[in-house]
């Protein structure tokens, strides 16, 4: 008598070659649907403040707007270049702006050096100190400031407001670039240095081109927190010698705000960050890639 054998449980088997698994692909859409996401919650405001910028004012106060623009016009950037100087304050912001990005990168570039390369006493409090300063919140500082810029005979100064600037920007500007140096092994320096360089000449030859993204990340990080900054721009200068973001305030008056205008002027205070991205947009993205802290 035959006995006829039942089929035992059976294991899928390997994938057919060139079919990928469906795991590692339901995997990819959802980070990419994630990543949509955020673009469209971090995008919404900057595409908002364009769309009005360009519709007509009586659409700007609509209690129900309208998501894609229903009509173009450019009377708001008119009006909001008659409104006040709008020039005279965009090269005042210009003008603190890249002195804080120059000075504070070179400050910042020496203080990195130093606790990155040399051993020191008192190192660690310095790296300690450095943090600590950026956990103090702006506006405490307001008063003193204030007091200290009037004995220098520096208040409603441009050199003033810098140097303010400079007091909470160089912190950042100091710790970031040590992440980008302590990445960079010392034996590149030693190398050169045995090849007959100084080691100022290993640093200008061998460490700075490397350091390049670096810099350009943090100097764009720099120019940013300057060109945005309001609250010290507003307390410590006079009207006369307003900065781009003060300006802003020009369209609230005592018979309401006018938005549209503000929206215009807040889309062209936008465009010298763009152009700042755009230009330097490869050397910041290897930048930031290359910033991973260690040691």
């Amino acid at each position: 008598m035959s006995t006829v054998a039942t089929p035992g449980p059976t294991t899928p088997g390997p994938a057919a070659p060139g079919r990928p698994a469906a795991g590692p692909r339901k995997s990819k859409a959802g980070w990419n649907l994630l990543g949509l996401l955020v673009f469209l919650v971090a995008g919404f405001p900057v595409y908002w403040m364009v769309n009005t910028a360009f519709k007509p004012a009586k659409d700007a106060i609509d209690p129900d707007p309208s998501l894609l623009p229903t009509g173009i016009t450019l009377s708001n950037f008119r009006r909001a270049l008659d409104i006040a100087d709008f020039w005279g304050p965009v090269g005042r912001s210009l003008i603190v702006s890249l002195s804080v990005v120059a000075i504070g990168m070179v400050i910042g570039l020496l203080a990195a050096l130093a606790i990155s390369r040399f051993a020191f006493r008192g190192r660690k409090v310095v790296i300690v100190g450095i943090l600590a300063v950026q956990m103090v919140p702006l506006v405490a500082m307001i008063i003193p400031v204030f007091l200290l810029l009037n004995d220098l005979d520096q208040y409603d100064k441009l050199s003033g407001l810098i140097i303010t600037y400079l007091t909470f920007i160089l912190p950042f500007t100091v710790w970031t670039l040590r992440g980008f140096i302590v990445n960079i092994p010392k034996e590149l320096e030693e190398a050169a240095m045995v090849d007959g360089c100084s080691r100022t000449g290993a640093f200008v030859r061998v460490v700075f081109p490397l350091l390049a993204p670096g810099m350009v990340a943090t100097s764009v990080y720099a120019f940013i927190q300057a060109w945005n900054e309001y609250l010290y721009a507003l307390m410590l200068l006079s009207q006369e010698h307003q900065t781009a973001t003060v300006w802003l305030a020009n369209f609230s008056t005592k018979h309401g705000t006018e938005y549209a205008p503000m929206m215009a002027g807040a889309t062209m205070m936008a465009v010298p960050i763009v152009v700042l991205f755009l230009l330097v947009q490869r050397k910041m993205a290897a930048g930031l890639t290359a910033g991973a802290v260690k040691g």
